[in-house]
């Protein structure tokens, strides 16, 4: 049941924004049919996040192989009230914003430095988002939530109004790994624009390291990943009626040295044939061919730092584990 229509949720503690319905990614498709039709097919990694794709990223991030979450996880508990104190009040707002996790450890540092507790979680996930508030609320009873359901780039047009002298944008994750170079350009042109001046950015990215540690955490033993990776067809399937039989195809994730970073594909088993009947698309498969279905680049910290300061992010201080695997990047914006 939605919130919204649970009448013990509909209180001036909890407002949930639905957008997603009114974002191109409800159904247009082009991104799926241009992706399909290259020579070097690719789907685009949001179509990971269903119901059951959020869910198994959440088991992803618990896993022993997995290490950027209990890495940027530590990071934040050692150093999230020097963090609070660098920013002062400030509303939290997050893109991504998952089951929130990670964000409690910021909320209690900002809650035992008394300052006041205002979170933006924003998320393509209904479910996730919904649950997540939930137990949010009934764990900090001072904390205000105004969610928004829906993409990025949407949700960045319509924040909500802000009594705080500043807000933090959270960044989580290394998810700005799966963004190619372009796309990061037109990623922070859309934060910076949806910030004003003195407002604070934080970004998680995963680190530069060993290939062996890197693959061992994108091919886990127990097949979570690999289950996740193939959810993405049964996804499109039910969103595009399509007949994709994600049993013709597997998951493969390497390291690629030249690009510094990790790819993700599935890779067809048998020449076979799939139809998207909602996009009008039949697509050919051959043995052997594979789509991509995400990369995840890696990072050298000072160079972000820079990267950051041209976009108009200044960097204020940087903090990374013991291995330096993962980094976070406190900014602010000109």
């Amino acid at each position: 049941m939605s919130l919204l229509k649970d009448n013990n949720y509909l209180n001036t503690r909890l407002q949930i924004k639905y957008i997603q319905e009114f974002v191109d990614f409800s159904d247009d498709g082009s991104e799926v049919i241009k992706g399909l039709n290259q020579q070097h097919k690719t789907l685009p990694p949001r179509y990971f996040y269903d119901a059951k794709g959020s869910l198994l990223f959440e088991q992803i991030c618990t896993l022993s192989e997995y290490y950027p979450t209990r890495t940027e996880t530590e990071i934040l508990q050692k150093y999230g009230v020097e963090i609070a104190q660098q920013t002062g009040k400030c509303e939290l707002i997050e893109l991504g914003s998952g089951s929130s996790t990670k964000t409690r450890l910021l909320l209690d540092a900002y809650k035992t430095l008394d300052y006041p507790l205002s979170y933006v979680p924003i998320d393509i996930s209904m479910t996730i988002l919904e649950d997540s508030a939930k137990q949010l609320l009934n764990d900090y009873s001072s904390l205000q939530i105004k969610g928004i359901v829906g993409t990025y780039e949407v949700a960045l047009q319509s924040l909500p109004p802000s009594l705080f002298p500043a807000r933090m944008m959270l960044f989580l994750g290394s998810t700005l790994g799966n963004l190619k170079e372009t796309e990061c350009d037109r990623f922070f042109s859309q934060i910076t624009s949806a910030l004003k001046s003195g407002d604070y950015f934080l970004l998680g990215i995963d680190l530069q390291k060993p290939i062996d540690i890197l693959e061992a955490a994108y091919n886990d033993r127990q097949g979570i990943t690999a289950a996740f990776n193939l959810n993405m067809l049964n996804h499109l399937n039910q969103r595009f009626q399509g007949n994709f039989d994600p049993n013709l195809f597997k998951h493969w994730a390497f390291y690629n040295t030249q690009e510094n970073q990790i790819e993700m594909h599935l890779i067809c088993k048998k020449s076979h044939k799939v139809r998207l009947e909602a996009l009008d698309l039949t697509v050919t498969f051959q043995e052997g061919e594979t789509i991509q279905t995400e990369i995840s680049r890696k990072f050298n910290l000072s160079q972000m730092e820079q990267y950051l300061e041209n976009q108009g992010l200044k960097p204020l201080q940087s903090w990374t584990d013991p291995q330096k695997w993962f980094g976070l990047i406190l900014c602010q914006c000109l």
